[in-house]
């Protein structure tokens, strides 16, 4: 009996406490429809699990949701626990589950938009045509990432918004550089105060569709610490195989990617790791030619700026040929950020001008340097004249190509090798490989055989504060070693690029579209290269490509022949052989085309 009446009592209780909550929780549900506070815990609750049902998600999901919202119901809505599961649940519901926009697969209407746009690009703009007309035969089709690779300023952002535009989606973009928590892509997890999910689905959030163009900017830039690598993350998201079940730490439900239509963009191909490149489609954009900036300029950057400024097309003209002398003398660069910014300098220099009375301004290539100062790139003619031990090299840079020249001085000694110029580790065993296979050659190319012990060497590259490195200066040095050491000057209009063995073998290189730029921007008239870099001749531009001769070689012999001076002269070298040079290899002939 005292056993019963204990458990009387307690029942009691606990029954006097279920009706002390019952009433306080009525007398909230009133208080707050009163102030118009908004709906009752037990209602919010059942508005949830209605929006839940709605979204018609897997079994799974769904079960996950309800369990989510069975647990806030039981919480007090002041509670800590009961704000993560709210914020939650707001989360999940507000991703665009099952929203899609339609594609516009008008090829016509897409063509005109990426024309107007932007000018040039024809790899892109066609590999977007390409993907509307597919989708009009396939809709389902998924699995499409684009890389672009190329210089900073050939407009590999703005495009993007465009192809957004062109194919009737969504834009989002994902800023990546710098990025080095894997929490950033996938999100933390929710039991943290203060949890959010991942830039991928905060993303799709801003989106609103489950099919939004989005733009991955700077994949190249992505940094790796303690806290995880986000490139590895990124494989989730950036494989057509995986991403229909994307996981994000804080939703912990999967999201489908697959109908995403990704595009990133990098600037150097080489720093993208290559797990991640095996999953993207790669599609290079070229540093802009002379006559391409010309046409930027006049198209979009001049109006742009104008319209930034206030000014009407009859208030400033710019003519054509103070374009053309601005391209020249005042920019010097792969993109053409620098140019839109002087443009925009002449626009203010006009703002001034109007404000002082005056109605109308022309700016002619005469003006320039009253608006902007003195030149700054003027066409250094050194480069281009014969000098004996400089010769014009090639090399590539993340923002494009740069002509890199080479030079070597000999100088009475006792056989010591000086390599200057912040050069790495690969182009000094290029120089000392360069220097190997001239003494075994010297007799051929009217060297004295002993010069390893009467004379020094110096190679430099100039601008030595700036690091070079890279497998593709072995025939530079050779050249430059040879003609310092026999006598016979280097043509000027030659540059050359490729690696040398010890045999003379000449072997390929990379990034030969942006070294062949920067001949043609220096004004070199004929470039070297090695014979297996001929199907890469393809990719250089038409343009590029009619105006510079192409010399593929297999041999050192050949890269001599077309380099060096043919007239005999005096030797640097005092015991140097006085003989003839043979020509063993056919003249240089004119342009390849693939």
């Amino acid at each position: 009996m005292q056993i019963e009446d204990d458990i009387n009592d307690k029942v009691q209780e606990q029954l006097d406490k279920n009706q002390r909550e019952y009433y306080l929780r009525e007398q909230m549900k009133i208080i707050s429809s009163e102030l118009g506070d908004g709906v009752a815990p037990e209602e919010e609750t059942q508005q949830f699990r209605d929006r839940i049902r709605a979204l018609h998600l897997s079994e799974d999901a769904e079960k996950k949701l309800l369990r989510e919202c069975d647990r806030m119901e039981r919480m007090s809505p002041q509670s800590p626990e009961g704000a993560v599961s709210r914020t939650y649940l707001e989360t999940v519901l507000s991703l665009p589950w099952n929203v899609l926009t339609k594609d516009k697969l008008d090829i016509r209407t897409a063509r005109r938009v990426l024309d107007r746009d932007h000018y040039g690009m024809q790899k892109v703009k066609e590999r977007i045509l390409e993907t509307l007309a597919v989708r009009k035969l396939s809709p389902d089709i998924q699995g499409q990432i684009l890389c672009l690779v190329g210089p900073p300023g050939v407009g590999k952002t703005s495009i993007a918004r465009s192809v957004a535009e062109a194919m009737g989606r969504k834009y989002v973009r994902i800023s990546l550089g710098g990025i080095h928590d894997e929490a950033e892509i996938r999100g933390h997890r929710k039991t943290y105060i203060g949890s959010m999910p991942g830039r991928i689905l905060s993303a799709m959030q801003t989106a609103g569709s489950s099919n939004p163009l989005m733009l991955l900017d700077e994949v190249d830039k992505l940094g790796n610490d303690y806290k995880g690598d986000p490139s590895s993350a990124l494989l989730e998201v950036l494989d057509s195989a995986q991403n229909f079940a994307f996981r994000d730490h804080y939703v912990e439900i999967p999201f489908d990617l697959s109908r995403v239509f990704f595009i990133t963009t990098a600037n150097d191909r080489s720093t993208i790791p290559q797990p991640l490149l095996d999953r993207m489609e790669v599609i290079e954009l070229p540093s802009y030619t002379h006559e391409e900036k010309f046409n930027i300029a006049k198209k979009h950057l001049l109006p742009k700026q104008l319209k930034r400024h206030g000014i009407s097309s009859k208030m400033l003209r710019v003519r054509d040929d103070a374009i053309h002398a601005l391209i020249d003398g005042y920019t010097r660069e792969s993109g053409v950020r620098t140019l839109e910014r002087e443009i925009a300098s002449i626009c203010r220099k006009a703002c001034m001008q109007f404000s002082e009375g005056v109605e109308k301004v022309t700016v002619r290539a005469d003006d320039l340097e009253t608006l902007l100062g003195p030149v700054k790139f003027k066409n250094d003619n050194l480069l281009l004249t014969d000098n004996v031990g400089v010769v014009n090299g090639l090399a590539w840079t993340s923002v494009g190509g740069e002509m890199l020249q080479v030079e070597v001085a000999v100088l009475d000694g006792t056989g010591k090798l000086e390599l200057t110029g912040s050069l790495g580790d690969v182009m000094k065993e290029s120089a000392k490989a360069a220097v190997t296979y001239v003494r075994a050659n010297a007799l051929k190319y009217g060297i004295a055989p002993d010069f390893y012990k009467t004379k020094d060497l110096h190679i430099h590259v100039p601008e030595g504060a700036v690091p070079k490195d890279g497998p593709s200066a072995g025939v530079t040095m050779t050249t430059a070693l040879v003609s310092a050491l026999s006598g016979r000057a280097v043509r000027g209009t030659v540059a050359m690029t490729g690696e040398v063995t010890l045999g003379g073998r000449v072997l390929p290189i990379g990034g030969l579209r942006e070294k062949t730029m920067a001949a043609y921007r220096a004004g070199i008239s004929t470039v070297v290269i090695p014979k297996d870099n001929e199907p890469d001749l393809y990719e250089v531009d038409p343009k590029v490509r009619d105006l510079l001769t192409f010399v593929p070689v297999c041999a050192m012999d050949a890269v001599l022949d077309t380099a060096l001076v043919p007239e005999q002269v005096v030797s640097v070298s005092e015991k140097a052989v006085t003989r003839p040079i043979p020509q063993t290899h056919k003249p240089v002939h004119r342009s390849i085309r693939s």
